[in-house]
C-alpha cells in the first residue's frame, strides 16, 4: 500500500472567467459563483487529487505535465485525473480510498452538491462513492481561504497493488 498527499489552491477571479459565472469543484459546475484564477478550469479539488495520486506513485506535481495539456487546449481538470489515473493503473495499483478537505469561506456547498462531487470522483477512479470522503471548513477566517479570497484543497489517497 502507498499513500499520497496533494494540495492546491487558487484565488477567486476578480470577475467571471471567460464571461461564465460559475465555479468548478470536484468536476461539478457550481452556478452563480465567480470562478478561480488559473490556466484551466481551476478545479482545486481535482488538482489536489491529481497531486495526491501522482505522489503516491512517486510522480511529479500536476503543473509538470498538466500545463502542457492546457497548452494543447485541454482545460477540463477531469482529463488530468484521467491522465494520472492511467499511470496508477499502468503501475498495477488501484485506489482504496480518497479523503479530501476543502477550506473556503465561500461558496457554501450543499450536501447534494458534495454528493455529486463524490459520485464524479468515484466514477473517475473506478471506485464506489463510499470510498470518497469530502469535508468542508470555513477556516474561521484565519487564513486567506477562510477570509474568502480563494479556495484550498488537500487530498489524501491510499492505493494498493492489484
Amino acid at each position: 500500500m502507498r499513500i499520497g498527499i496533494g494540495q492546491d489552491s487558487h484565488r477567486f477571479a476578480n470577475q467571471p472567467t471567460d464571461g461564465k459565472n460559475f465555479l468548478v469543484l470536484g468536476g461539478v459546475k457550481i452556478d452563480n459563483n465567480t470562478g478561480l484564477e488559473g490556466n484551466s478550469d481551476g478545479d482545486v479539488i481535482l488538482h489536489s487529487l491529481c497531486n495526491a495520486l501522482s505522489s503516491a506513485i512517486g510522480g511529479d506535481s500536476l503543473s509538470t505535465w498538466f500545463d502542457e495539456m492546457v497548452e494543447k487546449g485541454v482545460t477540463d481538470s477531469q482529463k488530468a485525473v484521467e491522465h494520472i489515473f492511467k499511470k496508477i493503473r499502468q503501475e498495477k495499483y488501484r485506489v482504496e480510498n480518497v479523503s479530501i478537505s476543502v477550506e473556503a469561506k465561500k461558496p457554501y456547498i450543499e450536501l447534494k452538491i458534495a454528493n455529486k462531487m463524490k459520485e464524479n470522483i468515484a466514477k473517475l477512479l473506478g471506485i464506489k462513492k463510499n470510498q470518497v470522503g469530502i469535508t468542508f471548513t470555513s477556516g474561521e477566517g484565519l487564513t486567506p481561504f477562510g477570509k474568502g479570497l480563494g479556495i484550498q484543497s488537500i487530498s489524501q489517497v491510499l492505493i494498493s497493488k492489484k
